[in-house]
């Protein structure tokens, strides 16, 4: 099932369309679905698909020739090219005849072992831009390579390119589109389970319900996801043991680097390194106070859904579901999935307050959204607020989100306006998002204050089934 993806796929279509040579840069971390974005891109249109290995150049060069006979008939079935060079230029010989979408899948694989193919690339397109109608898509999973390889200044590649897309994971808007028979509470709870990688989403079922879901996945020792993590780990770093323990610090609550270099065993230094390397992976974020850009309080999270699960869930009970008691440890984390929900839901009332100013009924035109927390000189204690956005020195929005089950009753609202007099803003706005609802008193105070906006989680997903 191919889901999502429009303005992507969009974007492809005009460049097609151009009927002039395109250069485009497809990047993002593994398993986000570039490849289904490229293949289905491509399905109805005349291409050319290679898909590098990890192997040698001979082998990818093998390939490579291979994918060119398949669309070619005008080469000798049982020959191969003896270069890069004149295999590309073959293809953009026969694109000066007609539109050919050449999709290079994997490019890093292929590069890394053909050091001379940057700027092979680079000599070709400059002969050929102006003649030929090729469409060249160059994909990649390594980002740091494609950024520093493909899209950096140093590549011989700059400058070339027509567009680039980072393929990001899917919104909660886009997740909610594949459990379509699922409840609205099971659609969230499948957000926080899986997050919005594409082939982690279509490991799930909708027809099942949350438990059996997570049963026969993370709690399965034959499952594709029960080692996912640990696997992805190998295939993108060196040492996965100190990158595990690393995660699973921060999944079981250390997120100052003081604290997790403590529990780690490793000098901050140390930990500071492997660290980046999560955020580049899109693994880990690091976040600071909204307003600070560089602080003694930042602070590290697990930034993918998946892999905050699997740490905080999976991991600490491999002993259990490898003798098979996915019943005992599914009984024992799911009175933790409440509390697990909380950061989950901040992030799907963040999506939504973005969704809510690009539609143009944000009441604060703010520039970035943002959590908040600091020391409170009134009460001598430190304080947080979950979600704030500025639109300018004068103006911002404070937002609370409660994942529970009872209505928020007007006490969080007064907390709220008591810490957003933290700051001095002359016009301010504020949201409380509930799972539930909200008391009457709440309602009534909001609609006598002029400034404030509920929102409950109902109303989040009304508002996305009428976009569909």
């Amino acid at each position: 099932m191919f889901i999502g993806r429009e303005k992507e796929l969009d974007e492809l279509d005009k460049m097609y369309n151009s009927d002039k040579f395109e250069f485009v840069v497809i990047y993002g971390r593994r398993r986000v679905g570039k490849t289904a974005l490229i293949t289905h891109f491509i399905n109805d249109k005349n291409n050319i698909y290679f898909m590098g290995v990890e192997s040698n150049e001979k082998q990818n060069l093998e390939n490579f020739s291979k994918s060119i006979m398949e669309y070619s008939s005008k080469i000798e079935t049982d020959s191969y090219f003896a270069t890069f060079q004149s295999a590309l230029e073959h293809v953009f010989k026969l694109a000066e005849d007609e539109r050919i979408i050449l999709a290079m899948d994997e490019y890093p694989y292929v590069a890394r072992e053909s050091k001379s193919l940057a700027s092979t690339l680079q000599l070709l397109i400059d002969k050929y831009k102006n003649t030929s109608k090729l469409m060249l898509i160059l994909c990649g999973s390594s980002m740091s390579y494609m950024e520093d390889n493909v899209l950096a200044y140093k590549s011989p590649l700059y400058g070339r390119r027509t567009a680039q897309m980072k393929i990001l994971p899917f919104t909660f808007e886009e997740t909610c589109r594949y459990f379509k028979n699922m409840s609205e509470e099971d659609k969230a709870l499948m957000y926080g389970i899986v997050g919005g990688t594409p082939q982690y989403i279509l490991q799930m079922d909708d027809n099942l319900s949350v438990e059996d879901n997570v049963k026969n996945t993370y709690l399965n020792p034959m499952s594709f996801l029960y080692e996912e993590p640990v696997n992805l780990l190998k295939q993108e770093v060196r040492e996965p043991a100190i990158y595990t323990s690393i995660i699973t610090a921060i999944a079981t609550g250390c997120s100052r680097m003081s604290e997790i270099s403590t529990k780690v065993g490793q000098n901050t230094n140390v930990c500071s390194s492997y660290i980046k390397n999560m955020i580049n992976l899109g693994i880990i974020k690091k976040e600071t106070p909204y307003g600070e850009k560089e602080s003694r309080k930042s602070i590290y999270l697990i930034d993918d859904n998946m892999f905050r699960f699997w740490y905080r869930f999976v991991l600490q009970n491999s002993s259990i579901i490898a003798r098979g008691g996915a019943d005992l440890v599914y009984k024992r984390i799911s009175t933790m999935f409440s509390n697990y929900m909380g950061n989950v839901f901040e992030d799907i009332c963040t999506q939504y307050l973005w969704n809510q100013l690009l539609r143009g009924n944000s009441p604060i035109e703010f520039v970035s959204l943002g959590r908040w927390w600091g020391n409170n000189p009134k009460l001598r204690c430190q304080t947080e607020i979950d979600i704030m956005g500025e639109q300018d020195s004068n103006a911002a929005l404070f937002a609370e989100c409660k994942w529970r089950n009872e209505n928020v009753d007007l006490d969080v609202l007064e907390t709220l306006i008591m810490r957003s007099n933290l700051f001095h803003y002359k016009k301010v706005h504020y949201y409380i998002f509930s799972k539930t609802g909200f008391t009457k008193v709440c309602l009534e105070k909001s609609k006598e204050m002029k400034n404030v906006t509920l929102v409950s989680y109902s109303d989040i997903v009304r508002e996305y089934h009428e976009l569909e």
